[in-house]
C-alpha cells in the first residue's frame, strides 16, 4: 500500500501479529506519512485493536518488517518501549482516566512519569492542550463529572501531551451518540491538519463518509487500502 505523503512514519511489509496462539493479522502491509488521517475499518474482532496494540508494543509482531519511526518494532529492546510511546498519543474508547483526581491532575501525572519536572512548564502545557481541545476550564473537575463527550477530548488532550508524531485512535467514538461522535472525529481531523498523524480505527461508517479520509479495510486477517 502507498501514500502520497512521506512514507517514513509508518511501514509494515508482510507483518503477522499472532495473541493467544491465534494469528491475528496474517501478512498484512500499510504505510502512513506524516500528518495522515486513515481509518482502520473492519468487523468487532478483525484485528484492528490488535494492530494499534502491536505498534505500542502490547502485542508482538511475531514476522515481517516494522518499523515506526526510527524503532523496528520485530526487534524493539523492552527498555526502548517507553521511549518510543512518548512520541504516540493514545486515545481509548473507554477513556482510562484516573476517577480519583482531576483533569489537570491526570494530565500533570502523565506529563511526570514521561520526564517533566518544572511545575510552571507542567501547567503551562496542560493548558495549552485542553485548549486545544476545546476544554480549556474543566480543569479542576474529575471525571465523572464530565459527559463521555468532554471526557473523551480530555483523553484526546492527554494523548497530545508530549507533542506525539502519531495518535492511536481506538473506537474513540464506540461510546458516544452520533452527535458527539461527529465533534470527535472532527477534532481528530483538525489535529491531523497541523501535522500530527492519526490513525483511527472504527466500525462507525457514518462518521467515515462524512469525514472523508483514506481507508484501509481489515478482513479476514488481511489489510487491504480501498482509498477514500
Amino acid at each position: 500500500m502507498e501514500t502520497t505523503r512521506d512514507a517514513r512514519l509508518l511501514q509494515l511489509e508482510d507483518i503477522d501479529i499472532q495473541r493467544n496462539e491465534h494469528l491475528v493479522l496474517n501478512g498484512a502491509s500499510i504505510t502512513l506519512g506524516d500528518g495522515e488521517f486513515v481509518y482502520i475499518i473492519g468487523k468487532v474482532g478483525s484485528g484492528k485493536s490488535s494492530l494499534l496494540k502491536s505498534l505500542y508494543c502490547e502485542i508482538p509482531i511475531t514476522r515481517g518488517k516494522a518499523e515506526l519511526m526510527e524503532y523496528d518494532l520485530c526487534k524493539i529492546k523492552y527498555k526502548e518501549i517507553p521511549f518510543l510511546r512518548r512520541k504516540l498519543g493514545i486515545v481509548f474508547q473507554d477513556f482510562q482516566l484516573l476517577t480519583d483526581r482531576s483533569v489537570n491532575s491526570n494530565m500533570e501525572f502523565v506529563l511526570r512519569a514521561t520526564g517533566w519536572t518544572r511545575k510552571d512548564e507542567i501547567s503551562l502545557r496542560i493548558n495549552q492542550v485542553l485548549h486545544q481541545v476545546g476544554m480549556p476550564n474543566k480543569g479542576y473537575k474529575r471525571p465523572h463529572e464530565l459527559s463521555g463527550g468532554e471526557q473523551q477530548r480530555i483523553v484526546i488532550a492527554r494523548a497530545l501531551l508530549n507533542d506525539p508524531k502519531l495518535i492511536l485512535a481506538d473506537e474513540p467514538t464506540g461510546n458516544l451518540d452520533p452527535e458527539t461522535s461527529a465533534q470527535i472525529v472532527q477534532l481528530l481531523h483538525d489535529i491531523s491538519r497541523r501535522g500530527t498523524a492519526v490513525l483511527m480505527t472504527t466500525h462507525n461508517y457514518t462518521v467515515v463518509r462524512n469525514f472523508p479520509a483514506r481507508i484501509v479495510k481489515c478482513e479476514n486477517g488481511i489489510l487491504s487500502d480501498v482509498g477514500e
